[in-house]
């Protein structure tokens, strides 16, 4: 289906404080990530490449050896297999991830623990 209305979609917690509502197609997942004040997404990698923009509060955010503080309309592109980490710094924290190709292991939670979205 290719409409969506954010609230519609069910959401799935991937870390404790990080929630996240995730349509994808074959190669595209989209990721509406909302993070609670403090709520970290720990330093990690994968094979996909990642691309994003702070929708709402701020971000320490850490790709590779740098680490900086982000604001709202703030983008960057994580490359294949790259280390980065995000924390949501002084308050919630909003944002639209990009995946290509799609993360085999969040489509696989999605559709493992929550019914396949009816929009």
């Amino acid at each position: 289906m290719p409409f969506y209305n954010i609230q519609d979609l069910p959401t799935l917690e991937i870390i404790p404080g990080c929630r996240t509502r995730i349509p994808y197609g074959q190669n595209l997942m989209l990721s509406y990530l909302q993070m609670d004040e403090g709520a970290e997404v720990p330093l990690h990698s994968h094979p996909h490449e990642q691309g994003g923009i702070l929708l709402e509060g701020r971000l320490q955010l850490t790709i590779g050896d740098e680490t900086r503080e982000v604001q709202p309309g703030a983008l960057f592109i994580i490359p294949p297999n790259a280390p980065h980490r995000a924390v949501a710094i002084g308050g919630p924290a909003t944002v639209l991830d990009v995946f290509s190709p799609v993360r085999e292991d969040y489509a696989e939670m999605y559709n493992k623990y929550i019914p396949k979205a009816t929009t």
